[in-house]
């Protein structure tokens, strides 16, 4: 602490380092418990000397009436003591706040959901997006403009589409049989919420390969822009607002820089969605969406702060909804897209 612009400020009582103003005086800590001890006694002191004892840091503990006496001469009121239950009081405060700072911690229950999730996002779906270029891609996808090695006729950008999502579909099916959690449900219950929540798990996923820079989705060699969609029919694509809809809600989900769990949670609880049409067992599925909710908020609270993640679980939330009215939006563009559901008839069955 400076006093000026010379070094540290000393105690106006004893001369100590000071630590700062205490009961409306620079003191040391010393002087700040010395004071409150003695006046929370309410002792009478007397000096034996007639109040002429020199204190210092040295002799500050030889005559306790002198030390008071110049705490008092020092400016320090005794009315700003707390009383033991205001300290109290005071102290349990800070002990909750400091309790709030500390990141929270799964529970072991918790650990092990996220790393069984992990290890089906994983096998099934956190490297579909590099087999993209087995479904003959047009020239124009790869980011470099270069052919495969092998040459293969090439489909049309439509066809292309279709074989993708299916395989998309596919694999985030076989992601779902792989949590115990899905596969104890009656198999009525699994399709009704693969039914409704596969294309929002499967654009959840996207989401990873999307750049904020170019504002295209890399997967692999491939770079998928808006105009791809536009134009992916000789005769119409899909529609340039609905796509502006899509590609602005995966900007926004992006710049939260999500961690890989974060995604998985939160494909989970798209996935045990109770008011999915069809569903049976609406109470459990409810108490398995909230696990997941759960687990997704107790994760982000133990992460160390980043940029915008104030509100983060609130914002993927609404996100959560947003992306119900894209899947939707989805449905009806597959069926008006000429040829297209014909071609994918698994998402025709998904979106019926």
């Amino acid at each position: 602490m400076a006093s000026g612009e010379d070094g540290p400020r000393s105690c106006v009582v004893c001369g100590d380092r000071a630590t700062g103003y205490h009961f409306h005086a620079l003191t040391c800590e010393g002087c700040k418990g010395f004071f409150r001890r003695t006046v929370n006694k309410s002792i009478g002191l007397t000096c034996p000397f007639a109040g002429s004892c020199k204190v210092n840091k040295a002799q500050r503990r030889h005559c306790p009436a002198c030390r008071l006496q110049k705490c008092l001469d020092a400016g320090m009121k005794k009315e700003m003591i707390l009383s033991a239950e205001a300290l109290a009081a005071r102290r349990a405060k800070q002990a909750q706040r400091r309790a709030r700072q500390v990141p929270a911690q799964l529970s072991k229950e918790q650990e092990e959901l996220v790393r069984t999730l992990l290890g089906a996002h994983s096998r099934h779906v956190g490297t579909m997006f590099n087999q993209f270029v087995q479904f003959s891609p047009p020239a124009h996808l790869f980011i470099h403009h270069q052919r495969l090695p092998i040459p293969v006729p090439e489909l049309p950008l439509l066809t292309h589409f279709a074989e993708v999502n299916t395989f998309m579909v596919q694999q985030v099916i076989k992601f779902t049989k792989d949590v115990p959690l899905f596969r104890s449900l009656p198999m009525e219950d699994q399709i009704s919420l693969l039914k409704g929540a596969a294309v929002e798990i499967c654009h959840i996923a996207l989401n990873t390969t999307f750049c904020l820079q170019t504002q295209n989705f890399l997967c692999g060699p491939l770079c998928y822009t808006l105009e791809d969609g536009v134009h992916a029919s000789p005769t119409a694509g899909f529609q340039e607002d609905f796509l502006e809809l899509l590609f602005r809600f995966h900007g926004t989900l992006r710049r939260l820089q999500l961690q890989e769990p974060e995604y998985v949670l939160m494909a989970a609880m798209a996935l045990f969605s109770p008011d999915r049409p069809g569903v049976t067992r609406r109470e459990e599925i409810d108490h398995l969406q909230e696990v997941m909710a759960l687990t997704l908020q107790s994760y982000i609270k133990g992460q160390p702060p980043r940029p915008g993640d104030r509100f983060l679980y609130a914002k993927l939330l609404g996100l959560l909804a947003e992306l119900r009215s894209i899947n939707n939006a989805y449905g009806y563009q597959i069926q008006h897209i000429q040829g297209l559901s014909a071609m994918m008839p698994l998402l025709q069955e998904i979106c019926s």
